[in-house]
């Protein structure tokens, strides 16, 4: 067994060069990459069969870096992560300095802040956003423990976490969109 350190190395020389990851997360195993880089994060569409249509989650490690990638955070998103009683991801309007491609169609990105001690510590070193999307094939049905994960997955990235193999997975986040005008929609309970 690696220790937590030497993951974490890993995990950032493989970001740093625009590999993929396969890490453990707050919800369940997910496949990441460097958010800014547009080159990575089409490797992750293509590992996953899915279309650029079809937006992408990432991972922030604090409401300061929220800020940093989203243009105007409205007030009630700190309500709603404050007390969500589950790790909560929520689609903001104009997402800046991320790749164009993790953007959607209409300007807007799922971020989460990441509750998980190595995701979320992963982030902070990283002093960027990361992908963080179900390691499964577009479709399919999202793995709910590191056993699950299809051969095509683990052998698509390019370094894989050897830690919490064991552990069973959490169920994927709430979605909430919230636009800039105030308005709330829950896509996921």
């Amino acid at each position: 067994m690696s220790d937590y350190k030497t993951e974490m190395q890993n995990c950032m020389e493989t970001l740093k060069r625009g590999g993929l990851i396969l890490y453990p997360t707050d919800t369940v195993w997910g496949i990441g990459c460097d958010a800014t880089n547009a080159d990575a994060v089409d490797k992750v569409y293509a590992l996953k069969k899915r279309k650029e249509s079809q937006a992408l989650i990432c991972l922030v490690s604090d409401y300061k870096m929220l800020n940093q990638f989203v243009e105007d955070v409205p007030e009630v998103a700190y309500d709603i992560l404050k007390y969500a009683n589950k790790p909560t991801t929520i689609i903001y309007d104009d997402p800046i300095r991320v790749a164009e491609n993790l953007i959607a169609d209409d300007n807007s990105l799922a971020i989460r802040v990441s509750k998980d001690k190595f995701s979320n510590e992963l982030v902070k070193r990283f002093r960027k956003p990361i992908v963080s999307t179900s390691a499964n094939i577009s479709g399919e049905k999202t793995p709910q423990s590191f056993a699950q994960i299809s051969p095509e997955i683990l052998k698509g990235v390019d370094y894989v976490v050897n830690l919490q193999r064991s552990k069973q997975s959490g169920k994927p986040s709430a979605i909430i969109k919230l636009t800039n005008d105030g308005k709330v929609t829950v896509i996921r309970k």
